[in-house]
């Protein structure tokens, strides 16, 4: 590699490495305030905002929110997840772009196993169950739900995008998967089966493994190879 390209990659690189450290390092931010406690007072003020009634246990707004957000949270579920990364993971096989294949694959898979082990970690409790307006079980922090959304749809569309012949059509593939990824978190504060540090942990944990993978695909040239 000539110096002048290797400095032009080396620049490149440089933004995403910026980002993800900002994403540790606010993961890392509240997940102090979660084992200190200090986030409480805030998620239980951002909780009762959502609620009304005498007793503040009904989410705000009318019933046909409550379903809609309950349809937002399911781009969040373990199926819907599985089904976009088949999905994508399909593509990328018939593209021929094989190596890309296994590494969404694999990023999925290893986004999981840290997940859950987050959650193992930090063994929150969710809010009460009076607050729930959907179905949740097991540990709070981070956000299973957000973090997923973020490593499953942030990564599949950089991967994707490194497919796109031209720069709006990788930026529109990004603002959709943000804006999932960011729906399916707010979702999960509304339906109070989450508080919100729960969810802005988990939107940053999964952003870094996001732009983990990225930078291993940019390191690898993936996507650039010639299709056969």
């Amino acid at each position: 590699m000539r110096p002048s390209v290797r400095q032009h990659f080396e620049l490149r690189l440089l933004w995403p490495i910026l980002l993800m450290a900002v994403a540790v390092w606010g993961f890392m931010k509240i997940a102090g305030e979660v084992l200190e406690g200090d986030a409480r007072t805030v998620d239980l003020w951002i909780l009762h905002l959502l609620r009304t009634g005498d007793q503040h246990l009904t989410p705000a707004g009318p019933l046909w929110l409550q379903e809609a957000m309950r349809d937002l949270t399911a781009l969040g579920s373990p199926a819907v997840l599985t089904l976009a990364v088949g999905a994508v993971w399909g593509y990328l096989v018939m593209a021929r772009q094989r190596v890309m294949s296994w590494l969404a694959l694999g990023s999925a898979i290893g986004g999981v196993l840290v997940a859950y082990s987050l959650k193992t970690l930090f063994s929150r409790a969710r809010p009460d169950a009076v607050f729930h307006a959907a179905v949740a079980s097991g540990y709070s922090f981070p956000s299973g739900h957000a973090m997923m959304s973020a490593i499953v749809y942030l990564t599949m569309a950089a991967l994707i995008a490194r497919l796109a012949p031209r720069t709006r059509l990788r930026l529109y593939v990004m603002a959709v998967a943000l804006l999932i990824t960011g729906l399916v978190g707010l979702s999960r504060i509304y339906l109070g089966v989450h508080w919100a540090s729960d969810v802005v942990g988990g939107w940053a944990a999964g952003a870094a493994w996001a732009l983990m993978c990225w930078m291993l695909a940019s390191r690898l040239h993936l996507g650039q190879e010639s299709s056969r």
